[in-house]
C-alpha cells in the first residue's frame, strides 16, 4: 500500500477532529474543493468510502495515532 502524503494525513486528521471541509479549508488556506479532492486520494490510498472508514484504515495500518485525535471534553463525559 502506498502511504499517504503529509497533506493527506494532515487533512484527514483535522477531519477525524471533527472539522467540516469547510472549517479544514480555513485552517489551512485552501478552498473547500481542494479538500474534498485530498480527502477522496486519501479515501482511495486507503481503500476506504468515506471519512469513518479512512480514519479507522489509518489507524489500523499506523498512517496515524489514536493520540493525534482530539475529542472535545463534553462529547468525553458524553462516552464516559
Amino acid at each position: 500500500m502506498i502511504g499517504l502524503t503529509a497533506r493527506q494525513r494532515q487533512v484527514l486528521l483535522l477531519a477525524a477532529n471533527g472539522n467540516t471541509n469547510t472549517e479544514i479549508a480555513a485552517w489551512l488556506g485552501i478552498t473547500p474543493t481542494t479538500v474534498n479532492h485530498t480527502l477522496r486520494r486519501a479515501y482511495s490510498i486507503l481503500g476506504a468510502s468515506d471519512r469513518t472508514q479512512a480514519v479507522a484504515i489509518a489507524l489500523a495500518v499506523g498512517e496515524t495515532g489514536v493520540h493525534q485525535i482530539h475529542i472535545p471534553d463534553e462529547q468525553r463525559e458524553a462516552a464516559a
